[in-house]
């Protein structure tokens, strides 16, 4: 057990550091060219810090024949995506985090709520949903409502917030070249972990389900944490949201891609009908999201958090109990 538990620790530790350098990269790359913090965060950075579940995904299913692991995988990295909110809500100063956040991530949570909705879907319908070829009809549906989701919400943050002008001075080749080294170490680490993970849920005993959910979720959602948290050091509030939200819809999609990898046929048929359960919490929980934005609450519970993060927290708490009592 050793042996797979410091390979899993090496690929956590590598996707930390990259995670802060994409974030210093990714918010001079937006005063570069003039991008809005929010639309950074929501495309360019919860893109490439969903990259180990993206590769993770991939490999559980065509090289390790794990589709448990691959689809807890993206559904908990929703989970932990959210919970971690309750970390920025304890973090910011001065406004509670709800009160001070864009009102375009209105919008990213909604769209999120419709594509964890779809995959849920999936799950519950199992072998009854159409397959043309080796692909459910769910996938499509997934990858066109991401396309969507980016197009709308593109369009939603500059008719509200105008974006910045550019900065001509700024070193743009030389952040890229950071950003496109810190992508590939995350890329490489995220592909290595599926393998550590499935020998250590054999070696402790563990269902592919629960490891895939909570400890797999667990390292490969490290560059959406490493990110936010530079993204708060910066004092970029929306960055830090945009990228946990943004990156809950590329993890779904992330789905329609491991379908196409995956050989068995349809991916969400074969997966354990346990995993709709998580899609639902984090359905559950980004409603709870919505209601924080649009109530915008004030207070805080132990002068810590708002009561909408205590409620993210139990979320994150049921589920992990629930993947560990299913057995699959």
């Amino acid at each position: 057990m050793t042996g797979p538990l410091i390979q899993f620790l090496v690929c956590a530790a590598l996707i930390a550091v990259a995670g802060f350098v994409l974030s210093a990269s990714a918010d001079r790359l937006a005063a570069a060219y003039g991008w809005g913090r929010g639309w950074v965060g929501l495309a360019l950075l919860a893109s490439v810090t969903s990259l180990p579940e993206l590769a993770s995904g991939i490999s559980a299913v065509a090289f390790v024949g794990a589709p448990n692991l691959a689809v807890g995988n993206a559904l908990g990295a929703c989970v932990v995506n959210l919970a971690f909110l309750v970390v920025v809500d304890a973090l910011q100063r001065g406004q509670p985090m709800y009160h001070a956040a864009a009102a375009t991530h209105v919008l990213t949570a909604a769209f999120g709520v419709v594509l964890l909705g779809l995959a849920a879907l999936g799950l519950i319908a199992g072998d009854r949903v159409p397959v043309f070829m080796n692909l459910g009809m769910i996938s499509p549906m997934l990858l066109g409502g991401y396309l969507l989701a980016l197009r709308s919400l593109q369009a939603h943050e500059r008719e509200v917030e105008p974006p910045p002008p550019p900065d001509p001075d700024a070193r743009v080749q030389r952040e890229w070249w950071r950003f496109g080294v810190a992508a590939l170490v995350v890329l490489g680490a995220g592909s290595w972990l599926p393998q550590a993970a499935d020998q250590l849920a054999q070696a402790a005993g563990l269902s592919r389900s629960f490891v895939g959910t909570v400890f797999m979720a667990l390292a490969t959602t490290l560059p959406e944490m490493a990110v936010t948290l530079g993204a708060l050091r910066l004092g970029a509030l929306d960055m830090a949201i945009g990228n946990l939200l943004g990156s809950n819809l590329f993890n779904v999609t992330i789905l329609a891609v491991d379908d196409l990898f995956h050989p068995g046929g349809a991916l969400l048929a074969v997966a354990a009908p346990v995993h709709a359960g998580t899609a639902v919490t984090a359905m559950t929980m980004s409603g709870l999201v919505l209601v924080g934005l649009v109530m915008r609450p004030r207070g805080r519970v132990l002068r810590v958090v708002s009561w909408v993060s205590v409620g993210l927290l139990a979320g994150w708490l049921v589920n992990a109990l629930l993947m560990a009592l299913s057995g699959h």
